[in-house]
Formats: structure tokens, sequence, C-alpha cells
């Protein structure tokens, strides 16, 4: 038995212990999930103002991290005049980099890659049309599946049938599987570093596919709401990106003007052709 799995299995027991109790909790989230929005009238309204038209959205007080970011970025004019810079019909529109203002707010740069926060997977809430969620970068680099500080996208999406919710279903489970186990990964490699052991890739691989072999053992498979397929069919979404990327919010009014951004003519790297713009986004209740 090569060292560094010697060790672990028998010198680092807690570890995996810990890495084992951390990971299971959001697919068990996920199995209380319901179609229902809690938050009541508490929750905080927003409009945001396009060029093409005006979009009100509430903001749930179950992601209060996301929430609160976005009220401080809101109140501090980070907003003001930033594209819609990546726009695809039928799926969804996203904005939010400073760096697409034309003064380039040099003093804020691009969320994506220099901040971010960490994610709010509520199982109450998903990816159905005028949701709002956290632009994110990918799983390989990003385990933990943090947010963007600044990017968001509202949900287009289209409705689904019943097997193209199994197919979806089958893909959101191949999504939390993959990013369980690059955060399994990264853990195992970290513990290994901190203890001043070596190990070589495909002994680190060993070592974590032993943990995610419990998990997998232990927890079911995410399973859509007959409430959420409801939805999905009758007004559509994108559900392959549920349990992965954090919804924060959805559209009370201005459905038609996500509608009109998505359906405008885009060039390459999907930004639309002509220029759609936030003018500002205000605050108008809490």
């Amino acid at each position: 038995m090569h060292f560094a799995l010697h060790y672990v299995i028998n010198q680092n027991t807690k570890f995996m212990n810990t890495i084992f109790k951390k990971f299971i909790i959001l697919p068990l989230l996920l199995l209380l999930y319901s179609c229902n929005a809690p938050g009541g009238n508490d929750n905080t309204t927003v409009i945001i103002k396009t060029t093409l038209g005006d979009i009100k959205i509430k903001l749930y007080d179950d992601t209060p991290i996301h929430r609160d970011n976005f009220i401080k970025l809101v109140n501090a004019g980070i907003f003001e005049n930033v594209l819609f810079h990546r726009v695809i019909k039928d799926f969804m529109i996203q904005t939010g980099d400073p760096l697409t203002r034309p003064d380039k707010a040099k003093t804020f740069p691009d969320s994506v890659n220099t901040f971010t926060i960490p994610a709010e997977l509520n199982p109450l809430y998903y990816h159905k049309k005028g949701a709002l969620a956290a632009a994110r970068t990918g799983n390989e680099e990003n385990p933990e599946m943090r947010s963007s500080g600044t990017q968001f996208y509202i949900v287009q999406g289209v409705k689904y049938n019943d097997i193209e919710l199994d197919q979806a279903e089958q893909k959101i489970n191949s999504n939390i599987k993959q990013s369980v186990f690059n955060r399994i990964m990264k853990h195992t490699s970290d513990s290994l570093a901190a203890s001043g052991k070596t190990a070589t890739e495909a002994e680190v691989q060993e070592i974590a596919s032993m943990t995610m072999f419990n998990y997998l053992s232990t927890v079911k498979t995410y399973k859509l709401s007959e409430e959420q397929r409801t939805v999905y069919k009758q007004i559509g979404g994108v559900p392959r990106l549920d349990g992965t990327y954090t919804v924060f919010g959805e559209v009370t009014e201005g459905l038609d003007i996500v509608d009109r951004i998505a359906s405008t003519a885009t060039a390459a790297n999907d930004k639309p052709v002509d220029d759609i713009r936030i003018l500002k986004i205000k605050v108008v209740s809490n």
C-alpha cells in the first residue's frame, strides 16, 4: 500500500469523516426541494432600468449573502451603464461586469476572476424562467462553486417535457457529483500538503475516490419534485443548472423585457451586436 494512502486511511480518519459530512449536506437539502417561494413580502425589491425597458426583481431573504452584496453594489452605483455582455436566446441574459462600463471601472475589476462570494444553494430556489442567479467560473477551477461578486444572469429558458426533464435530472446529478469530487480532491491534496506528506496525483485521486464512494453509497440522487416539473413544463427555465449555481431572486414584472433582450442579435462570444445597458438599478422596497 502506498504510504500516502496508508497515512490517510489509518492516521487521518477524522479528516475523511469531516469531508464526508461536509459533502452530504447539499444533496440532503436538495431532497427537501419545494416549488414554493418563501420569504413573503419581506423580500427586497429592485428595479433594473435597461435601455430596452424595466425589470422588477424580488431578492430572496433566504440568500442573505447574495442579497446584501447585490444591494451594496446597487447603492454604490457599480451597475450603472454596464452591458448585457452575454445573451443566449432560450437560455439566459448575463450582465454585471464593471469592465463593460464606458469608464471601464478600473477600480473595480471583473468579478468572475477577482471578487467572489460563497455559494448559497438554497433547495427552495431553482432556474425557472425569470430566476435571478449568480454567474461563476466552472467546477474545475471553482470546486466550491463560489459566485461572481458582481456578474449575474436572468433565466429565459424554454419549456420541457417529461423526457427532457428526466435528462436534465441526470445532468443535475452529474454536475453535483463532479462538483463534490472536485472539492474532495482539493481538500485531500491540501490535507496531505499541510501534513508535510507527498503523494502523486494518482494517489490523491485514489484517496478521494474512496471518500467519494462513501458519499455515493449514502446519499440519494437528486429528484425534481412534481411541482418543479410542472413549472418547467408550463413556464420553462433551465433545470440543468439547479443545485450548482446560486439563485437569489426572481423577476416579478418585466419578463417581456427579458424576452426582448434574449432575442437580440449577437456576434462573437454571444455579445449583442447593438449595446444593451443597465441604466440604473434602484431599491424600491425592503
